[in-house]
């Protein structure tokens, strides 16, 4: 059996090196890591203690449960993944432990056919054992490198941009974004910064002053920020669990959008304008791309799913 300390003295690196590249707990240098990635892929190594599926060609979820990761949002993406799956006749292993690059070869050690990658980050240390490991894989996310990788997801730029025109258009001048909670952003979600990254843009073109708050779930930062800035009166949202408070805490005269599913702003009083965040076509997408690649076919690149905004009270 390859160990640690095989890969090791193949890469010519100390055994604790090996451990941090497989753990992502510390930076590790580009070409000492993609040395040590060589040597797992040439010696085949893989974690123990894989755990096998309940059967052979199951599809494996890797969903790590951090903080700031809303649970209800993300199930409805694993819904969809497993009700795909199942069509396809394939059972389907959730793995919710954060365990980065190891947690990848482990969960290919157990015989998955393939993978389905959540809670991508923009420099997520989970992309190179990707690359590496011969087991076929979808992300829905997309890391600043999507090379070599298949990769879904809605185009949050644009559907931060496109709250922005909405409220520019309604003739706001004044507004601000209540985004996730501050772990999502300090661990650099994918999702998170190109959303502050579209909106930021959009503002500055439009030619709007704006403000940017991370979002506890009690949605108390809504109210602290409406008290620190008088002058807001658009406000775009991208916390599910939190918007039902910001919305009972908003003055009369500040004017709503959602980022969420459309089920979510349906349910809200008033209803509240929306961008529809599409999980059950994402992670059914996701699986069919994840076929198309064990069946042989190469990685199919980034596909971004365009914004929908829908007009409500």
């Amino acid at each position: 059996m390859v160990t640690i300390a095989d890969v090791a003295r193949h890469a010519g690196v100390a055994p604790s090196t090996v451990s941090y590249v497989l753990t992502g707990k510390r930076t590790i240098s580009t070409e000492t890591s993609d040395r040590v990635w060589e040597s797992i892929r040439s010696l085949g190594y893989r974690p123990r203690g894989a755990v096998a599926p309940a059967a052979a060609g199951a599809i494996g979820v890797l969903l790590p449960l951090r903080e700031g990761v809303n649970v209800a949002v993300a199930m409805r993406f694993v819904r969809a993944v497993v009700d795909a799956a199942r069509r396809r006749e394939r059972d389907v292993l959730v793995v919710t432990a954060d365990e980065g690059p190891a947690g990848v070869l482990r969960a290919a050690e157990s015989a998955v056919a393939g993978l389905v990658v959540m809670d991508v980050e923009t420099d997520d240390p989970r992309v190179a054992a990707l690359r590496a490991c011969p087991t076929p894989s979808v992300l829905i996310g997309v890391p600043m490198d999507p090379c070599g990788l298949t990769c879904v997801d809605l185009d949050f730029f644009a559907a931060y941009a496109l709250c922005v025109d909405h409220l520019a258009d309604r003739g706001h001048r004044d507004i601000a974004l209540l985004g996730a909670p501050r772990s999502v952003y300090e661990r650099r979600t994918g999702y998170a910064e190109r959303g502050v990254a579209g909106f930021s843009a959009t503002a500055l073109r439009r030619g709007v002053d704006f403000v940017v708050r991370a979002c506890e779930p009690d949605g108390l930062a809504a109210a602290r920020l409406l008290a620190e800035h008088g002058e807001i009166t658009g406000l775009v949202v991208h916390n599910e669990a939190a918007l039902p408070a910001v919305l009972a805490g908003a003055r009369s005269r500040v004017d709503v959008v959602a980022i969420c599913p459309d089920e979510v702003a349906q349910r809200t009083k008033p209803t509240v304008s929306s961008v529809h965040v599409p999980a059950e076509d994402l992670g059914r997408r996701a699986v069919d791309l994840l076929v198309a690649r064990i069946d042989g076919a190469p990685p199919h690149g980034m596909e971004l799913s365009a914004p929908v905004l829908t007009v409500r009270d």
